[in-house]
């Protein structure tokens, strides 16, 4: 029952989270990250009684819109994460976040919680990977964005960020509710406007998805490209698709995000050249949803992991 109702208000924070958060509503999830349901202290001692065998490997996990951390999970219970500390001796930490605020809203609020993490950590850190799934990967370019701005340390430890059906050119679908919602509330009929007042009930986190916002001026040279390279973050890009034809897989990718927004790199090509043929995979047969629990998908991310310290 826990399980359940956590995963509902998920999704109803995907929905109207910006509007729980407005109006205080105690449904409104705050930032933190979660060990079995509960938020961990981020106090050096209550880290050690949590992470008795901590190691100095850490991977974060961002789950996507409308999810908690339990979207991850396979059904005997394991997930990317556990599997990882399992085969590859990382320290996992899974971040909850109110996926309907806006994109840079959850990157600001993530990127100082990381440095209190980092900080209150009971080993030293020789290494982080962020694998975010979905909105989750704009949400970790966002806060990478902001280290490097404000010149946090946890960045310079980063070594691997992992985007797993990830929207860095944006989603369509969205961008299509957007249209609708103009084009009802501009026709002259009360019933169907009230109607696009309805449809416009979006979320501000799912209105980024549009364009994939990960910084609040998209002037910046970098807003699209957040990660600076000077940090060496090695970057890869798993998509997914609902057919193994290739027309369908262009126009629909694995349902909600096309395979070119899923793989494009996020990074200024012109400075550091195109990502490496091999740190982009796609699943043909796998949509959106079964990415973030997906055989094929672990198998992937745990090559790209194992070969990089082998």
């Amino acid at each position: 029952m826990g399980n359940m109702l956590e995963s509902v208000i998920g999704a109803l924070n995907g929905v109207v989270g910006d509007y729980l958060a407005r109006t205080d509503n105690g449904l409104a999830t705050t930032m933190g990250f979660y060990a079995d349901g509960r938020e961990l202290v981020l106090e050096r001692d209550m880290l050690a009684r949590a992470f008795p065998a901590a190691t100095g490997k850490l991977v974060i996990m961002l789950h996507g819109l409308a999810c908690t951390e339990r979207t991850w999970a396979f059904p005997d219970g394991t997930d990317y994460g556990s599997r990882l500390a399992r085969d590859l001796g990382y320290t996992t930490f899974y971040l909850r976040y109110n996926s309907g605020l806006p994109i840079v809203d959850s990157g600001e609020a993530f990127a100082p919680l990381l440095e209190r993490l980092c900080s209150a950590y009971p080993v030293a850190i020789d290494e982080i990977v962020l694998l975010g799934y979905s909105m989750g990967g704009l949400v970790a370019r966002s806060a990478c964005h902001i280290a490097s701005e404000s010149g946090m340390r946890w960045l310079s430890l980063v070594k691997d960020a992992v985007y797993v059906g990830t929207p860095h050119g944006g989603a369509p679908l969205e961008r299509f509710g957007s249209r609708l919602v103009s084009v009802l509330r501009s026709l002259p009929d009360p019933y169907t406007q009230l109607v696009g007042q309805i449809v416009g009930l979006r979320s501000d986190g799912i209105k980024d998805l549009a364009q994939g916002t990960v910084a609040r001026n998209p002037d910046l040279e970098d807003a699209h490209h957040p990660v600076a390279m000077l940090h060496s973050i090695r970057h890869y890009l798993v998509a997914g698709t609902i057919s193994h034809d290739p027309v369908l897989t262009a126009l629909f990718g694995d349902a909600l995000v096309p395979v070119s927004s899923a793989t494009q790199p996020p990074r200024p090509e012109a400075d550091t050249g195109p990502l490496p043929k091999k740190h982009i995979r796609i699943f043909r047969g796998a949509n959106h949803v079964e990415l973030a629990h997906h055989e094929g998908v672990y198998g992937q991310i745990h090559a790209w992991l194992k070969e990089t310290r082998s």
